[in-house]
């Protein structure tokens, strides 16, 4: 890797001997993220056996401590109060500055740390479109789309270029937080082993395409982040002067932000110094009109009064709303004024409600993820002990009306079952249950 440090000492001059400091540690910085839609603050903190620092990245970001391992396997993570997440990776959404009711894209964005950190600032208004080309990435990101609760996202397993020619002028704003070397994650994964300085040349190559992909998505006064985890200028300063030259539509945006350091006059820059891994990111508006060229989608599929007696049985009020489409024996609940998206691969469309089997509606982990438990006819409460049994896969000791309940912990519901005779049958989806 003498090339790359090569480049770095280039780039950073006198902090060079600072940042060789933090790429030859075999430390690195890890964090968590709080789930507003699901968590307050004073719950998680409650919560975990260990005291949470925040990082100056994001509002609702925390640093792990070094001898936490294994934070994932914690009840709170399984029922989706908060996201482990790169601290300095949360930058570029607080940058976006996502206000509720936006309709925001998030086109490159498995597994879903960004998503769901838009999805908490939109809290359930809006619309949230979430996008990844690699199909396996793509479960993956709607996996952490159920857990966090997401109600109002669609997530999509499409090129940029396909998905996007279909909803010009769609978006308020638009995150392309876009593939790169991966520079910036060094000390965490094995991004290393792939660089080159023709790998870096390839991959901005490839952000510019996205972006001019992207651009087209926006209104008139719509805002982009573009972002990156690397450090080349290649890659950051590069391809944002590339696309500003080819497209004078639009213009820098000061985010009014303090992390990092200034580059490009708006730009932020992260390194290791500055408490994170790594990250660039620049915010820029849409300056010209557009003529949108999407259409709504439309609900058209008839609804069996047996369907609604399901959903009433389960949930209070029709809490996920009355826009129901059944599709493949799947009840799904709509977030309001998806867009038409024919041709496209869509995972999901909002919240899945359950599922048309022989002689019965079974409903899903998704919507039970998705509500409070106050939004559930029945739930029950489970202490530590019953809580490890039950993401385990066990029949739990809860006592309950008869019928599918959601179960919580610490008063989020963490999944479902079905009580019967002062026992709660396991519905904790086989892929999630702990070992």
């Amino acid at each position: 890797m003498d090339v790359f440090l090569q480049r770095m000492e280039a780039l950073l001059k006198d902090e060079f001997p600072e940042f060789l400091k933090f790429y030859n540690s075999p430390d690195s910085y890890r964090g968590i993220r709080l789930n507003t839609l699901k968590c307050s603050e004073d719950k998680l903190r409650a919560a975990l056996p260990f005291e949470l620092r925040k990082t100056p990245f994001c509002e609702q970001g925390f640093y792990l401590p070094d001898d936490v391992k294994s934070v994932g396997n914690h009840p709170m993570h399984h029922a989706g109060a908060f996201y482990v997440q790169e601290p300095s990776a949360t930058s570029a959404v607080t940058m976006l500055d996502v206000k509720k009711g936006d309709r925001v894209l998030d086109l490159c964005a498995a597994p879903g740390g960004k998503s769901t950190q838009i999805a908490s600032a939109l809290q359930n208004t809006g619309l949230l479109l979430c996008n990844e080309i690699v199909r396996n990435r793509a479960i993956i990101l709607l996996s952490n789309i159920e857990r966090m609760g997401v109600r109002n996202a669609v997530v999509t397993n499409a090129s940029p270029d396909v998905l996007c020619k279909r909803l010009e002028g769609f978006f308020d704003k638009v995150l392309v937080d876009a593939p790169c070397s991966g520079e910036g994650m060094f000390r965490k994964n094995d991004a290393e082993r792939e660089w080159s300085v023709e790998h870096v040349k390839s991959c901005a190559e490839r952000q510019l395409r996205i972006l001019n992909s992207a651009k087209d998505t926006l209104r008139q006064g719509g805002e982009l982040v573009y972002s990156t985890c690397t450090f080349s200028r290649e890659e950051n300063e590069g391809v944002i002067e590339r696309f500003i030259s080819e497209n004078p539509d639009f213009e820098f945006v000061d985010s009014k932000v303090s992390f990092g350091r200034q580059a490009m006059g708006y730009a932020r820059r992260i390194f290791p110094m500055d408490g994170g891994e790594g990250h660039f990111a620049v915010k820029l508006r849409r300056k010209s009109e557009v003529m949108p060229s999407f259409t709504l989608d439309t609900v058209r599929t008839k609804i069996d009064k047996d369907v609604f007696e399901f959903y009433d049985s389960v949930f209070v009020d029709r809490v996920f709303g009355e826009r129901l489409r059944i599709e493949g024996g799947k009840i799904y609940a709509l977030p309001e004024n998806v867009p038409s998206l024919g041709g496209v691969s869509v995972l999901r469309r909002g919240v899945l409600l359950g599922e048309i089997k022989k002689n019965r509606i079974e409903p899903h982990h998704c919507a039970f993820m998705a509500a409070k438990p106050s939004d559930c006819a029945r739930s029950v409460e489970l202490g530590d002990e019953m809580i490890k049994k039950f993401l385990h896969g066990e029949e739990v000791s809860a006592r309950s009306e008869k019928g599918f309940c959601a179960v919580c912990y610490n008063g989020i519901t963490t999944g479902f079952g079905k009580a019967s005779g002062g026992t709660v049958k396991n519905k904790y989806p086989k892929g999630l249950r702990t070992l």
